[in-house]
């Protein structure tokens, strides 16, 4: 898995170059952040030496090269799921591919939903922690230690200095921001309302199907990140109502404009 790791990043740098500081994961819906990068080199997953290719609706599928915010950055147009049939390691190997292309940054966005009561449609929620309910862990198996330790720390999944920088990026610009957990299952059901309880109780303010593997994998490279959560539904008693993916698309668009001037901000404060 480390030499297919190395021989994908060789080949894109033979394309693109390398030393690409910030990576970031475009979650269902926030794709369109993309046209606020000056853009280098888009490439089709298809095209990728033993990338997967995304299955889901809202996930074009292209690894975006380009610069943001005054930094070199490389964005994944479209992620990998667990659901989709996916390994563990299929899951993050984009993740361990930006290593080797230099990145020290990763940003992660995902739409999700709100089990916590205070929280409304179209909330933006700065995540600073997670949980992590999938059935599998990315680091399970032989570790590769050229990544990073066989037990790593995760005190810190999301970074604390990021966290309050964007906490200011956010006042400043007067967007009203929350801060919370996520966890992470597997689906790729919607969840029942017992288990929107369930992840209540347990400590989580919102709930969806990815993040968690990428964050877990960039935290045992020792990549330092931030995490943004859009909530596209409501999983509170009396506030459950039946939905769609097409639904969940359009709220999560709804809200990129400004998880797009805030990522802008942030990369530019790097």
């Amino acid at each position: 898995m480390l030499q297919k790791i190395k021989d994908t990043a060789n080949h894109l740098i033979s394309l693109v170059g390398e030393n690409y500081e910030v990576g970031i994961i475009l979650g269902t819906g926030l794709g369109d952040l993309v046209s606020e990068i000056e853009i280098s080199h888009s490439i089709a997953y298809e095209d990728i030496p033993n990338f997967p290719v995304s299955t889901v609706e809202g996930h074009s599928g292209k690894l975006i090269f380009g610069v943001l915010g005054g930094k070199r950055v490389v964005a994944l147009q479209g992620r990998f799921h667990y659901y989709e049939g996916y390994s563990m390691n299929e899951v993050v190997f984009p993740v361990r591919v930006m290593k080797f292309l230099g990145v020290k940054t990763l940003v992660v966005s995902n739409a999700s939903g709100g089990v916590n009561p205070e929280f409304e449609i179209g909330d933006i929620m700065l995540m600073d922690d997670h949980i992590n309910l999938f059935s599998d862990n990315p680091l399970i198996g032989k570790n590769m230690d050229e990544l990073g330790p066989r037990f790593p720390d995760m005190s810190e999944p999301y970074d604390r200095s990021l966290i309050e920088k964007v906490k200011q990026i956010a006042l400043n610009n007067n967007i009203a921001i929350q801060q919370g957990s996520y966890a992470g299952l597997s689906g790729p059901t919607l969840e029942t309302p017992a288990e929107y309880k369930y992840v209540r109780a347990i400590g989580a303010d919102t709930v969806g199907m990815s993040t968690v593997p990428e964050v877990i994998a960039a935290r045992h490279m020792g990549i330092p990140c931030v995490g943004f959560s859009i909530i596209t539904d409501l999983g509170v008693p009396g506030k459950i109502i039946e939905m769609t993916h097409e639904i969940v698309q359009e709220v999560a668009r709804k809200s990129t404009p400004k998880v797009t001037l805030i990522v802008k901000e942030l990369i530019s404060s790097l």
